[in-house]
């Protein structure tokens, strides 16, 4: 029998990073969008820290008038931000938070 080793290669990975997806003004709505529908305010926030991130934090902090490094802690996954400060990136950012009324269910 013949035996053959194989020669294994090793794949690299790196964690996925939306920040480095989100390229157009219109991505970032759709991207902010999904995670609003979702519900969830750690969602929300995160989404918005990496739309920042793909926009440029430091750039951000100025907009804004919050400190940089706030801004990374509040707008992280484990983050708590303020409302006002939700707005107040928003706008920096060039985008708008809409509400619409929820579609009833038939019955």
């Amino acid at each position: 029998m013949n035996t053959r080793s194989k020669e294994m290669t090793k794949t690299t990975t790196r964690i996925w990073d939306p920040a480095e997806h989100l390229q157009s003004d219109e991505d970032m709505a759709a991207y902010l969008e999904a995670a609003l529908e979702e519900g969830d305010a750690s969602l929300f926030a995160a989404a918005l820290g990496d739309i920042a991130r793909a926009k440029g934090m430091s750039q951000l902090a100025r907009e804004t008038g919050l400190g940089r490094e706030s801004l990374y802690k509040a707008l992280s996954p484990s983050g708590n931000p303020e409302f006002a400060t939700i707005l107040r990136v928003v706008s920096a950012l060039g985008l708008q938070l809409h509400a619409t009324p929820v579609a009833k269910s038939a019955g």
